[in-house]
């Protein structure tokens, strides 16, 4: 990216947290952000790849923040599925119409249709949901691996199926 103001200068983003190593140039400090500039032509091959690998750790690093915001984000959407669900268990008949709100309008919807839609939603936020968290395990471990940090152990574990919760129980009752 380029800063407009520093005449051709490359320019970085490092987040507060992160070291505030100034190779050669000056840093800025903007809303908790710590940027810095450095002009890259005058910079030594070393310097360059020190550069380079904190752009990339960083640009790992925000991929793995955004990642687990997007989980929290279809997860609260998720809740309210769930609390209009049980909105729609009142004692109205299935052939009343509900009101649904779809973005800035409401559309009457016969009951039933407007549970069989959500229950639809819940399902695709789920899959959503569970293929967003199978990645960010890779995002992390790509993070871990960059940073020289050893892998996680017993990060990778998945829960037991039905099937072999039953398998394990009908063994343990022998």
């Amino acid at each position: 990216m380029r800063a407009p103001d520093t005449g051709g200068a490359d320019f970085h983003r490092v987040t507060e947290f992160r070291t505030r190593a100034v190779l050669c140039g000056a840093v800025l400090i903007v809303s908790g952000r710590t940027y810095f500039w450095s002009y890259t032509a005058n910079m030594d091959a070393g310097s360059q790849r020190v550069l380079q690998y904190l752009t990339e750790v960083e640009e790992a690093a925000e991929d793995v923040l955004t990642t687990k915001q997007q989980i929290v984000d279809l997860d609260m959407k998720r809740n309210r599925n769930r609390e209009a669900l049980s909105a729609l268990k009142h004692d109205m008949a299935d052939t009343e119409k509900v009101k649904v709100c779809f973005g800035n309008m409401f559309l009457k919807f016969p009951k039933s249709k407007a549970r069989e839609m959500i229950q639809k939603d819940q399902e695709q936020l789920d899959k959503e949901i569970s293929d967003l968290r199978r990645s960010l395990k890779a995002k992390v471990n790509c993070l871990n691996e960059m940073q020289g940090n050893p892998e996680l152990r017993g990060y990778n574990l998945s829960p037991l199926s039905a099937e072999e919760l039953k398998a394990i129980n009908s063994l343990l009752r022998r």
